[in-house]
Formats: structure tokens, sequence, C-alpha cells
């Protein structure tokens, strides 16, 4: 039987932390999932006035790390991101970090995750600027990954790029080789490893990652392996128009480390869950994860307090953004773009889900009104999962 993330903690979260710290957000992520959608953040009691049917609605924790609140996050960001694409093609890099670099990103997650993303961001840049390729700005969002599908650390960025960009005299420069193809990867691959290492190897000159376990040797000869091996840079086939690059976009803005889909059930001590299968067979395969390991690789993924994992560049960047997509559009000859109307919760919800929270689901007759209303337990989730018998060290 499937269950929830929030189930798999409450099993095997005491075991846990009888030998692991939590950081301050990992346990408000912590606290959050196993809250969300419980009478602990509040709610509404809601009953039918022809057949008597009441049913209560929990509040969500709208955590960013929560598998239960991204979907509605999700077609919101999607909706929001509709007048920003262009109507030609996009394309899909991904950008890997050699695992080389997994136990540095542990003791330094947000200097690992800020490098990735400017160094991705960068090479980007430097490619589109170059007349060789498009000679223009270019209009890309990046995503930080940090999973496996087995939910080991792996560290990526995914970037959505148009196949384009607006020159300097406002004309839109397109590909030179082929309207869907931009750049080389072999060679995207060499400049996004030598911005990377450059700057992992000032922030160890400044002393800047004291928590790096390395010896100065080891350090050295850390880069010296960064250095002899090619880097990972994968470009997907291009996406045709904006439907489809919003629909595939969306699937990688607010996915989280796992979602309950893949939770499959909990075995003796372990959780078994679904991951792709390996090799060029494809499909879907059944692993068992045992629990305190599950829990330890769940809370690696947690990100750092306020660190943005969906960026824009170039025509997207907000603080030029309405000025240059206007001159995009215009240089594409597309209509100018129009105000999305804001949907009330209830006209969203119908659409999304199906589901009319106005009408009782037992007569499909009559309307709901609030009974009772249970506030918040808690004005803010506390830091530490005390709710587990733990408070901080």
């Amino acid at each position: 039987m499937a269950v929830t993330l929030a189930e798999v903690l409450r099993r095997f979260g005491p075991e846990y932390l009888r030998s692991h710290t939590l950081s301050t957000v990992q346990a408000k992520a912590w606290r959050a999932i196993l809250a969300c959608r419980t009478p602990a953040l509040g709610g509404q009691r809601w009953g039918c006035e022809g057949c008597g049917a009441q049913q209560w609605r929990w509040h969500s924790c709208r955590n960013r790390h929560c598998p239960q609140c991204q979907s509605r996050e999700r077609d919101a960001w999607r909706r929001a991101r509709l007048q920003e694409l262009l109507d030609v093609p996009y394309c899909h890099l991904v950008f890997t970090l050699p695992h080389e670099l997994n136990t540095l990103a542990a003791a330094h997650p947000r200097w690992a995750y800020e490098t990735l993303m400017h160094s991705v961001a960068a090479t980007l840049r430097e490619f589109a600027a170059n007349p060789r390729w498009l000679g223009g700005v270019p209009s890309f969002t990046l995503v930080l990954h940090t999973w496996t599908q087995d939910l080991r650390r792996h560290l990526h960025a995914h970037a959505v790029m148009a196949c384009g960009a607006l020159g300097d005299d406002g004309q839109w420069v397109s590909p030179r080789r082929s309207e869907r193809f931009l750049f080389p990867v072999q060679a995207l691959s060499r400049v996004f490893r030598g911005k990377f290492v450059q700057a992992l190897q000032a922030a160890t000159q400044a002393a800047a990652l004291p928590r790096d376990a390395l010896t100065p040797q080891q350090q050295q000869q850390r880069l010296q392996a960064l250095r002899r091996h090619d880097w990972v840079v994968y470009a997907k086939a291009p996406l045709d128009g904006p439907a489809a690059v919003l629909d595939y976009l969306s699937r990688y803005t607010h996915r989280t480390a796992i979602g309950h889909e893949r939770l499959l059930g909990i075995e003796g001590g372990a959780v078994r869950l679904r991951v792709r299968a390996t090799g060029n067979a494809g499909g879907k395969r059944v692993i068992a994860v045992p629990g305190e390991q599950f829990v330890h690789r769940l809370m690696q993924h947690v990100l750092p307090l306020g660190f943005k994992r969906i960026r824009h560049y170039g025509l997207l960047a907000p603080a030029a953004k309405t000025r240059q997509l206007a001159s995009a559009r215009a240089a594409l000859q597309m209509p100018p773009a129009h105000p999305l109307v804001q949907e009330q919760v209830r006209e969203f919800m119908l659409r999304v889900a199906r589901l009319d929270l106005a009408r009782c689901p037992r007569c499909r007759s009559t309307r709901w009104r609030v009974v009772e209303s249970l506030p918040c337990m808690v004005r803010a989730l506390p830091a530490w999962p005390v709710v587990l018998g733990r408070g901080p060290p």
C-alpha cells in the first residue's frame, strides 16, 4: 500500500534523530511535511445544507520541499510564465557537477549551488554573446536539482533556452547552424568546467570553504582530477511552441526530491520506491532503501534558507524583462502580450482538479458552507521537530 512522506518520517524519524542533528531549514521542512493538511495548521469544517454531509479541509504548509503542495504552485507558476515565452523552438540543456564535488557540496551547499548556477549562466551568456553562435542577448531559465531518483546527491542544473537571441540592433538573431541547434556540448562542457574550477580555486585560496575536509595537498589533487575529465553537459531534443515548453519546464520547476506517486510502501525496515530503470531498456523498477538511510538522503536535498532554485537570465532578467521581452516580441512579429486574467480559487480548482469547492460532493446539488473554523495551532512552525521528542542540540 502506498504511503506518504509524512508517514515515512513518523516511522523512521525517531531512529534517525537519535544519531543526526538537523539544521534549522531541515527541521522546518520536516515539521511542515508532518503538519501539512492536518489539524496542526488549522482549517475549516464545511457542511452541506441539503444532505447534512460534513468535511474538514485542513490548510497546506506551502513548504517548497513538501510534495503535497507543489501541484497547485506549479500550475500558478506556469500561468505566470505564459507571457514570457517567444514563438521559437527551445532547447533543454543539463549541466552536471562531477561526483568528486559531492563531499564539498555537503559541507558548503550554498556555495556549491550558487557557483553551479553562476557558472552555467555565465557559460550560456558567453556563448550567446559570441557572434560565431548568436551575437545577442539570450533568454533562458535555470532550475537546480540535487538528486537522483533514489535520492542520492547528484548536482545538476536544467537550462531551458530560446533558440536565438536579441541583437544589439533590435533584430532577432537565429542560430547560425540551424534553428534547432544552439551550441556544441563539448565546447559548453569545457567552458563550464573552467568557470567552476576557477571559482573553486579562488575560494580555496581565500579560505572561504572552512568546512572542506581535505588537506591542501588533497585539494590540489581534487583540482587536478576535475580538470582531467570532461564534465557532463547534455542537450535534449528542441521543444516546439510555448505550450510544449511550459508543460515541459513546469515538470522541473516545482519537482521535489520525491513525490508520493513514487512511494510504494514500507516493508520491514525499508521504504519501497519506484525509480527509473538503469541502462537503455527504459521503464521502471522498484528498490528498497533502509528507512534511516532514506531519511538521511531526503534531508540532504533541503535547500539553504532563501536559496532561489529557479532563476531567469538574459531577456528574462527581472531588471529589464518588460522592455527586453517587448523588443524581442516585436522583432519576431509577435502580438503584444495581454495581461492574464487571474482566476479565483474556485475557478482554478475547477480547471486543475475538476473539483467544485462550493458544491457538496455527496448530493452534488447543494452548496457547501463553512460551519466551523479551527485556527492554526502555531503561528509559525517550530524550528525543531519536537513532535518526535527531540529539541535543539
